[in-house]
């Protein structure tokens, strides 16, 4: 429900405050007073086109904010959470219009788009207005009102389900059309570019195996010549490295037999001399296994060669070159069992259409149902609202696909009833529209087109009042609903937003003293001069004060004993 609404230098209003209740709320004041300026305000936060021109003469900026209380407004939140803003039970909405025409709309304090705040503002309010925000105008949304009026809700998730799966069948299918064309395409190709890979046969280890073995094989002669050297310095040439240990050794023993302190020095000298004797071995070792083998050289460059160019064709390195075969092979695996795999994906299309055709059509059957009620209960309440040759039909159809077969653009997301494909949609394969006649001998119409003011306000009150207890939007705003009307119609168009005021939060501009005096809270809205300038305001009315402005709507500005008493009696006080 709309809890406040605060506006500042719009039009008329310099700064106006108005706290709202739950109920029927009704707006009264003289004509020219401002009522359907505030409507208009409000329909800035909701999305409304915003002009420089409702900025007050001489301000920067018009403000208008909204505080809306979103208990049980699931929608709202979802929609809000899908944008990555945090809402609690009460939400923010403000809108600013500059002079210069600029305009900036925030929710919760967060910056928006106003694609954003209209979409959260179809989730809040239906303003029935001049403007014609109106949700019940909007063909598109005809078949949720109807399967919210036939709690068709669970169905509705369950065909989804079925649907989802068909989407995801049909999305691999042409994936796999379309690689099986790709691959058609490019067949000689691939079967080109595997065989250049298997010609050489690389594997993914072997490179830096190569490289090193190449650079052995090069250095080969550095390698023999650097080790017969190290051999001779270490082990077999004058003076060698061997030999001078063994003489410090026997040196040191000799100390050691006439001071022990030597003892520890000479098994280290000891050990020194193994180690040069291990190593030397080593050098031998390797000296001897040398290899000079011009040819495996030859070999091996040539092998590298290959895997550099093989590394240069498919992607740089060979991981890549494995990589790009896995995926040939792949992709000619395809080709050869393509018509099984085709096969098997169009066994489960056939599947997911045969249940998505099941839930259609068991949707489609109900919605049927709930239409004839639907049709029956608002021609009933267009009579108590004075339209007594009203006629009201809701018109279900379906979309037939002329073309046959995927070679002429069809989609699969079709089912089949009798010799006709249906397109299905996110609710089925149903489209719903709401048709209408107001008078006697006029052929019914789509609702969008029906005569405006009013008696659009009025057929829109007999519909809100059949689909009250399923429509989920929580405000409803009607703008001089009581256009034309007078008497026992305005009683009954009075007697319709009370009722429609148990499920939602309803505010009516009025006239008439029959819906005044019916109101849950009262708001009069009028002009006032201040600093020399004309400002619109609003005020709460007390009960008595109701009483009064009931009584001079039934007789004018001079209120009696009389008026007063037959105001009483219009709103069932003693």
């Amino acid at each position: 429900m709309l809890k406040s609404l605060f506006i500042k230098n719009y039009a008329l209003i310099d700064r106006l405050g108005v706290e709202f209740g739950n109920g029927l709320v009704i707006l009264t004041g003289e004509t020219g007073a401002g009522k359907s300026i505030i409507i208009d305000a409000l329909g800035l936060i909701i999305g409304e086109r915003a002009s420089s021109e409702v900025v007050r003469t001489g301000k920067d900026k018009a403000i208008v904010e909204g505080v809306f209380s979103l208990s049980g407004n699931r929608k709202v939140k979802e929609l809000l959470r899908g944008h990555e803003i945090e809402c609690t039970e009460e939400l923010i909405i403000r809108r600013e219009v500059s002079a210069k025409g600029q305009s900036r709309s925030f929710i919760d304090d967060s910056p928006v788009t106003l694609t954003l705040l209209k979409q959260a503002g179809q989730l809040l309010v239906d303003l029935h207005g001049q403007h014609e925000h109106q949700s019940l105008l909007r063909h598109e949304t005809h078949i949720e009102m109807l399967d919210d009026f036939g709690g068709l809700d669970g169905m509705v998730r369950e065909y989804r389900k079925a649907l989802n799966r068909l989407e995801r069948i049909t999305a691999d299918l042409d994936e796999l059309r379309l690689r099986e064309e790709r691959l058609r395409e490019k067949r000689e190709f691939y079967a080109f570019q595997l065989q250049d890979i298997d010609a050489v046969s690389p594997q993914s280890d072997e490179e830096e195996g190569l490289e090193s073995e190449l650079r052995i094989l090069e250095n080969a002669e550095r390698l023999f010549g650097a080790t017969t050297e190290l051999y001779a310095l270490l082990y077999e040439g004058e003076r060698s490295v061997r030999d001078q240990l063994v003489i410090a050794r026997n040196q040191l023993q000799d100390l050691a037999e006439i001071d022990a302190r030597f003892g520890e020095a000479a098994q280290e000298c000891n050990s020194a001399e193994a180690i040069i004797a291990e190593l030397a071995r080593f050098i031998q070792g390797y000296n001897a296994g040398v290899e000079f083998n011009p040819q495996k050289l030859e070999e091996i460059r040539e092998r590298l060669g290959k895997l550099s160019l093989l590394k240069k064709k498919y992607g740089g390195s060979l991981k890549h070159v494995l990589d790009r075969r896995a995926q040939i092979v792949q992709e000619l695996s395809l080709a050869e069992n393509y018509e099984d795999i085709c096969n098997g994906l169009l066994t489960d299309l056939e599947s997911a259409r045969k249940d998505c055709a099941t839930l259609a059509q068991r949707l489609s059957e109900k919605r049927n149902e709930v239409a004839r009620k639907v049709d029956h209960g608002v021609v009933q309440e267009l009579k108590k609202v004075g339209i007594q040759h009203g006629k009201f039909t809701t018109r279900i159809t379906q979309n037939e696909l002329r073309t046959s077969g995927r070679e002429d653009g069809a989609s699969d997301l079709y089912v089949a009833s009798g010799q006709k494909r249906l397109a299905l949609n996110d609710t089925g394969y149903d489209t719903v529209q709401f048709h209408i006649s107001t008078n006697l001998g006029e052929q019914e119409k789509p609702l969008a087109k029906v005569a405006s003011g009013g008696e659009v306000s009025r057929v829109m009150l007999a519909l809100k009042s059949i689909l009250a207890k399923s429509d989920r939007l929580p405000v409803l705003i009607f703008d001089e609903i009581d256009v034309g009307v007078s008497g026992r119609i305005a009683q009954a168009v009075g007697l319709g937003l009370k009722s429609l005021s148990q499920f939602h939060q309803v505010v009516a501009i009025t006239h008439l003293p029959q819906i005044a005096g019916l109101a849950d809270s009262h708001h009069v809205v009028f002009k006032k001069e201040q600093k020399g300038r004309t400002i619109t305001m609003a005020r709460k009315l007390s009960l008595k004060e109701q009483v009064e402005e009931v009584a001079k709507l039934m007789s004018g500005s001079r209120v009696t004993e009389a008026g007063l008493a037959g105001a009483r009696e219009l709103m069932g006080l003693r």
